[in-house]
């Protein structure tokens, strides 16, 4: 299978992994699935990370490289991704989300949430 995460379940993978349920750590460690990480997610952290958010304290680089690290694949932004987000329907407003659902149905790949309104998107969207 292949499984994108979304910006929240990134940090929290790397992070706090035993905030996850038991079934997400197992499936995010079999060898034969492949899971991405997106480059909207590190520009999202950019810019939280540069508001100086007294509750958000990670660095960039520092989740792009623990990802890596974990074998987790990195997923860049292409145009035709970006062009598609116009054609969503507009169930939710977050630009960040709406790029990760856009990419999640190029690859294809399920996008893991814990956005519960992000699964109106369909079934490869699964809330966490």
């Amino acid at each position: 299978m292949r499984f994108l995460l979304d910006t929240h379940v990134l940090i929290r993978s790397l992070h706090q992994p035993e905030r996850l349920p038991s079934e997400l750590r197992e499936a995010l460690s079999r060898r034969e699935n492949e899971v991405y990480f997106s480059a909207a997610s590190i520009w999202e952290i950019a810019i939280k990370t540069a508001l100086q958010r007294f509750d958000f304290n990670y660095r960039p680089d520092d989740i792009a490289a623990a990802a890596r690290e974990t074998g987790f694949a990195e997923l860049a932004v292409s145009a035709s991704q970006a062009s598609q987000v116009a054609q969503l329907p507009p169930i939710h407003g977050d630009p960040f989300d709406r790029l990760l659902i856009a990419q999640a149905f190029e690859v294809p790949a399920t996008l893991l949430t814990a956005d519960a309104l992000l699964s109106a998107y369909g079934e490869l969207v699964q809330v966490i």
